[in-house]
């Protein structure tokens, strides 16, 4: 089931940070014991590799392997990523096994989800991360139920792999601590076992700091105090944008709300949400400040914040409510798994997105099969029919979301080569601005980024610059001419990024929505012929 639904994506172009896991693995390849030992321009201006990734080098060890044998291709690159992506799954349903009598159901609610699919079509750490942590609670369940220390230690191994893949892998700790000490197990059981990946990731810090000058665990702490800060962004947006992302994100329980909760509760959801909704309206809409208004209407935008807020509560609801009617040390494991990953998501990242919400999608489906089952014992929605519908449903949504973040790839790319093929052969150098995918391909088609500090722009140079994209700096006009404006078109009703969309499954900084309904924009290039110097690197950036 995980390669039928991924297959259709083996050949998606490189997009979003997909470059930074690649760069670096291509520095892997030449200098093994220096992942970040080279410069990128990433925010407008050259700097050192170590400060712009906020991501431990595992994952692109990874790469580097698959590509020494399989090539550097995207379609190479997507297959080997598939491993991870199996693992996952495979390791979702062995942990269901041990927490509810449906482990079929929890895994396939686990893949047909938005923050799974879209994630396992990228070579980014995070589906690696969940392939580490999913197999990591199995062998710790299975090793304090059986009381068999080989496999806590292996579980303990794959902690400080997933650590070191990103770093909230290492959140496992005090997770499986805390279950430990719930479910009564001895101290000198489990204690041992977690010391792996604090070893691991005390020397990490230290290799890092002996490299860089920096320990890059304290410096991804730093960033996202500073990230939160420069977006500006107040906690009660935050929260809902994280309610609205966790119920997108994993819409398939919105499918099973009314198989789940009966219908005061479900009233209980929606009145809840409108009242969080309204009172960010009051204080100045949300869709509105994400610039929704520009092709979508704000009360389509606010609709579809409501829809998915409402599913984010159910969510966080199945958490609680089955720790409050079971109260034994499993709940607590699910509930402390599912709210840690929101709180984290929501109010500790540097933004809110749809990777910092994908750790929860196991819990969330073994919670929903574990809700399933306790209804049927209550004589209560048994008819399986309805689950596969539900399930079949949240499928379809899911793979429709993954199909339309391949087409916006496929845009940017494309948006990328014609601008390339059209200019790149003029007189003058060829600069662009922009990153994320953009910035990989016209890289590979010999164009270059444009350094904002040190800008080495003549007369006569073409600047191509990029719509929907990041780190823009505004153009002079008086120091360059509009020659033409590129508009490829991507994602038609459907996108997983456009802030005039309101969507921002990457950032929610630039959209309030995982995935957004409506009219969406072509990907448009502007390309600027340039009289002199043309980037005004006193403004702040996009």
């Amino acid at each position: 089931m995980v390669l039928a639904a991924l297959a259709p994506f083996l050949a998606k172009p490189f997009n979003i940070d997909d470059p930074l896991f690649i760069w670096t693995a291509q520095q892997i390849h030449a200098h093994p014991a220096d992942p970040y030992g080279f410069k990128v321009n990433w925010y407008g201006t050259a700097e050192p590799m170590w400060w712009v990734t906020q991501n431990p080098p595992l994952a692109s060890y990874y790469l580097a392997l698959a590509a020494g044998v399989l090539g550097w291709s995207e379609f190479a690159l997507h297959c080997a990523f598939l491993l991870p992506a199996v693992a996952a799954i495979l390791g979702t349903h062995r942990l269901a096994r041990r927490l509810c009598q449906s482990p079929m159901l929890a895994a396939l609610a686990t893949l047909f989800t938005p923050v799974f699919l879209v994630s396992g079509t990228t070579v980014m750490c995070d589906v690696m991360m969940l392939a580490f942590w999913v197999w990591a609670a199995a062998f710790w369940l299975e090793g304090l139920a059986e009381n068999r220390s080989g496999k806590l230690y292996a579980a303990g191994g794959l902690i400080a792999l997933a650590a070191l893949t990103k770093y909230f892998g290492a959140c496992l700790i005090p997770l499986l601590a805390a279950s430990s000490v719930m479910g009564k197990c001895r101290f000198r059981q489990w204690a041992v076992p977690l010391l792996i990946p604090l070893a691991a990731l005390c020397a990490y810090q230290w290799v890092t700091r002996a490299l860089y000058g920096h320990a890059l665990l304290s410096e991804a702490t730093d960033y996202a105090k500073y990230a939160k800060g420069f977006f500006g962004i107040s906690g009660i947006a935050s929260g809902l944008s994280a309610l609205t992302f966790t119920g997108g994100g994993l819409a398939v329980v919105t499918f099973f709300a009314p198989r789940l909760w009966r219908m005061r509760a479900l009233a209980w959801f929606a009145g809840g949400t409108v009242l969080l909704t309204a009172a960010n309206i009051l204080g100045g809409s949300l869709a509105k400040k994400h610039g929704a208004l520009q092709t979508l209407s704000q009360m389509s935008v606010e609709f579809q914040i409501i829809l998915w807020a409402i599913g984010g509560l159910g969510v966080l609801a199945l958490a609680l409510a089955d720790v409050w009617d079971r109260r034994d040390a499993r709940s607590w494991l699910l509930v402390l798994w599912v709210w840690g990953t929101f709180l984290f998501a929501a109010f500790f990242n540097w933004t809110v997105n749809g990777r910092s919400l994908l750790p929860m999608a196991p819990a969330v489906g073994i919670l929903l099969a574990r809700r399933l089952e306790q209804n049927i014992l209550t004589v209560r929605k048994t008819c399986p029919r309805g689950a596969a519908i539900c399930l079949a449903a949240g499928a379809v949504l899911a793979l429709l979301v993954t199909q339309a973040d391949f087409c916006l790839a496929t845009a940017v790319r494309r948006s990328a080569q014609q601008a390339c093929a059209k200019f790149g052969r003029e007189p003058g150098a060829l600069w662009y601005q922009g990153h994320w995918g953009f910035q990989f391909y016209m890289d590979a088609m010999g164009a270059l980024p444009l350094d904002i500090k040190h800008s080495a722009l003549k007369p006569g140079d073409t600047l191509i610059v990029p719509e929907n994209n990041t780190s823009l700096f505004p153009v002079n006009s008086e120091a360059a001419t509009l020659r033409e404006t590129i508009a490829v078109s991507g994602p038609r009703w459907l996108t997983t990024w456009s802030t005039p969309a309101g969507a921002g499954f990457f950032a929610a900084a630039e959209g309030p929505l995982p995935f957004a309904f409506g009219h969406v924009p072509p990907e448009i290039v502007s390309v600027y012929a340039l009289k002199s110097p043309a980037s005004d690197s006193a403004q702040n950036p996009k």
